[in-house]
């Protein structure tokens, strides 16, 4: 919704005991500018609370990884509700 695209997300698949991140899918305009967080997050066998708690500044597109870190646990802020809902 930054850059004006009305379609993409970012979904974060997440270890349910560990919180490891073991995927990120991200799909829209730009994506590419979000990969490398992703990838460097696996690398390192990262948490989604250490993507959450990670500052990602307003507004950027980084904050779409954020925002999907923090639905893991149902408590993302800027979500848009889809049509239809």
């Amino acid at each position: 919704m930054i850059l004006g695209e009305p379609e993409g997300f970012v979904k974060v698949v997440a270890d349910s005991r560990s919180g490891e991140v073991l995927g990120i899918h991200i799909l829209g305009h730009q994506a590419t500018d979000l990969i490398a967080e992703a990838a460097l997050c696996m690398k390192m066998e990262g948490t989604f609370e250490e993507v959450f708690s990670t500052i990602h500044v307003h507004p950027t597109l980084s904050e779409a990884v954020r925002e999907a870190a923090l639905d893991v646990e149902g408590i993302a802020l800027h979500i848009p509700l889809a049509k239809g809902r």
